[in-house]
């Protein structure tokens, strides 16, 4: 057993104090005579006697000069929490475009950033394009000419079905700067989420392509967005973009409706005068990833949208001019459009990858960071279990050192994980800025700042101007009780979704029906006696094994110290004893023997972790668990796989083979 356990609570990242001073948020605290974090987070979300607003306008109002943000028309009012924060209102009376302040502004014969590279891509054949702010600015007009050349206008929403190729940037800043609501859909989603998405935002207009590479292979795309367009209705034009060579002769072709994206968009004027909008105007329609239930249409507004990743890649992610920032991620998940507007707002540089991870070796992320000289890494914890999993040696010869800042989301991760992220990758001395948010709310609830230091896991604490606590089920905060409860935040910030697209109903039932005036985020969180905020997997997939609960994620991590263990999944299984029994199935290392032995040290360490009673009732050994493109383990097909139930939409799995091994194991 590794000895792990103990240093989840021990500090393994300590900031030099160059980094810390040199850090933007170290100069913010400076200009505001504030002496450390915690005052400052306490300034952002607290009414502070003798101070003429309360810190949350205050601290909302002051990054958007800060920032150098720029509004068409000044807002008159911060904050109009009037109707509770359920619908508040974020810079009342103002009028800004999202467009105007990623990509116009930079783009202008006089600016300084006029000729910065924006976006470079890289696809899987090795094929590398620059695009500057110039040319990122000629483009979004071009596209949005397109668009009203259409019909489409300020509330229409455009379908983005798209691959990873540079042109989904100027095709979403097209959409802003006309008003349009982007609808971006995540370009492995099959037929019948395609098509629900469409359907629900009623999309006269889709983006789409001929296809895609994909471990060496063409993946097609346009058939899928064709027989999703018949089974959705509402589209009347589709744009596609022609990725694989391919000619109207060898794809499905609607002459009526299909136009090839050379000729809608490239034949258009390369000017075009960005609409000045409401600040709580549309600007996407972002769904959830639909693993259950009807997928939600979270709405995001353009002052939301961009304030929100402005703060955080400033702060949080640190800024600075030469930064070549790298989020693994599609355009169809909530962190592609964040990247690309948070960086953007500042001038800065964004980098994107078509293909696979580990294609055609397992060092093609560590190639690319050498080759493009990258400065800001994020990745999801099962990716990293996957890249590690292929041996050190991958990293050897690969100069890493351009590296000032590592990023993690979307799941807990596991303290060896972590580690080998922070050693291999980061070399000991580059800080994972592991953060946790959601589509919800375009953004974070939790994380660190470059004057954190790091336990294994951590996500530092609340972010600026978010105003988190930890409860217990009667709504009682219990974050200085160091015990572990839900995440909520108690009031609005303005990002957070507007509504759901479906209607108020939904969207106060989803968040705000369990603690009132709490937005409720459905994570456990626990705030530790030294003050590191940490997450234990999602509240509502709580296991109740006679009696006592606990979260897959914490029996994931008890598994994963295991020397012999490379991930893990946890469900529950009807068990008539204990009500609910523990299920796991776990993918070794490399070289490690499936065994009877293992499997009873396996629930050994379950027991010493977390108490007899969680002891797994079966261990199963796999190869692989079924994940999408961005590297997350979709553990409702797991446990429905277990059940014998109806597996449902499978569109976002990148690897569905994994099924079968998931179906089989024993």
């Amino acid at each position: 057993m590794s000895d792990s356990l103990t240093a989840l609570d021990e500090v393994r990242y300590e900031p030099s104090e160059t980094f810390v001073t040199e850090s933007n948020v170290y100069a913010f605290m400076q200009k505001h005579g504030i002496a450390d974090f915690e005052e400052l987070h306490r300034r952002t979300v607290t009414d502070i006697d003798g101070e003429p607003a309360s810190g949350l306008d205050w601290f909302w109002d002051e990054i958007v000069d800060y920032l150098d943000l720029e509004f068409y028309e000044a807002y008159e009012q911060v904050r109009d929490d009037t109707d509770g924060p359920q619908f508040t209102d974020w810079y009342v009376g103002g009028e800004l475009n999202i467009a105007h302040n990623v990509v116009d502004r930079h783009a202008a014969p006089d600016a300084a950033n006029r000729n910065t590279i924006a976006t470079l891509w890289e696809g899987e054949d090795g094929t590398v394009r620059e695009i500057t702010y110039h040319e990122l600015h000629q483009q979004a007009n071009r596209v949005a000419n397109a668009l009203e050349a259409r019909g489409i206008g300020p509330g229409d929403a455009v379908g983005l079905y798209m691959p990873m190729v540079p042109e989904i940037v100027p095709l979403l800043y097209g959409c802003f700067k006309v008003g349009a609501i982007a609808v971006p859909i995540f370009s492995g989603f099959g037929v019948d989420a395609t098509a629900t998405r469409i359907e629900d935002a009623e999309c006269s207009v889709l983006f789409t392509g001929d296809g895609f590479y994909r471990r060496g292979s063409e993946i097609d795309l346009k058939s899928a967005a064709d027989e999703a367009i018949e089974a959705a209705g509402h589209v009347e034009h589709t744009i596609v973009y022609n990725r694989l060579g391919s000619t109207e002769s060898g794809l499905s072709w609607d002459s009526d409706r299909d136009e090839w994206w050379t000729d809608a968009v490239g034949s258009q004027s390369d000017e075009y005068e960005t609409q000045s909008l409401p600040a709580d105007h549309e600007s996407m329609l972002l769904y959830s990833s639909g693993t259950t239930g009807k997928p939600k249409g979270i709405v995001h507004t353009h002052a939301g949208g961009l304030v929100q990743p402005a703060k955080e890649i400033f702060f949080s992610f640190d800024h600075k001019p030469a930064d070549r920032f790298f989020w693994v991620s599609d355009i169809g998940w909530m962190m592609g459009p964040w990247t690309l507007i948070g960086n953007h707002a500042h001038g800065g540089t964004v980098f994107m990858y078509e293909g696979a991870p580990d294609y055609p070796e397992p060092d093609r992320f560590w190639e690319m960071i050498d080759t493009h000289n990258l400065s800001v890494f994020g990745i999801s914890p099962t990716a990293i279990r996957s890249l590690q999993k292929h041996g050190d040696e991958w990293l050897e010869g690969h100069d890493l050192s351009t590296l000032r800042l590592l990023g993690s989301t979307g799941e807990p991760w596991d303290p060896d994980s972590w580690e080998w992220f922070l050693e291999n990758v980061g070399d000991g001395t580059t800080p994972i800025m592991n953060i946790s948010g959601g589509t919800e709310i375009f953004g974070c609830f939790l994380q660190p700042t470059p004057l954190h230091s790091l336990k294994p896991g951590t996500l530092g604490g609340p972010a600026l101007g978010m105003d988190i606590d930890v409860v217990d089920a009667q709504g009682e905060s219990v974050a200085e009780d160091n015990e572990k409860g839900y995440l909520v935040c108690q009031s609005s910030a303005p990002s957070m979704t507007k509504s759901l697209w479906s209607g108020d109903e939904r969207y106060l039932a989803e968040y705000w029906s369990r603690f009132g005036d709490m937005w409720d985020h459905g994570d456990w969180a626990q705030k530790d006696e030294d003050g590191f905020w940490f997450l234990h997997g999602r509240s509502d997939d709580v296991l109740n094994v006679a009696g006592r609960k606990v979260g897959p994620a914490e029996v994931e991590s008890a598994l994963i110290e295991h020397d012999a263990v490379n991930a893990a999944v946890a469900i529950g299984a009807d068990d008539e004893t204990k009500g609910t029994a523990v299920v796991t199935y776990v993918i070794l290392n490399e070289g490690v023997e499936e065994s009877a032995d293992l499997r009873e040290a396996l629930r050994a360490q379950v027991g010493r972790a977390l108490g007899k009673p969680f002891r797994p009732r079966e261990v199963r050994f796999v190869d692989e668990f079924p994940e999408t493109q961005s590297g997350k383990i979709v553990r409702r097909i797991i446990q429905n796989v277990y059940e014998g139930a109806e597996l449902g939409d499978l569109s976002s799995i990148e690897n569905p083979d994994a099924i079968d091994e998931i179906d089989n194991a024993r």
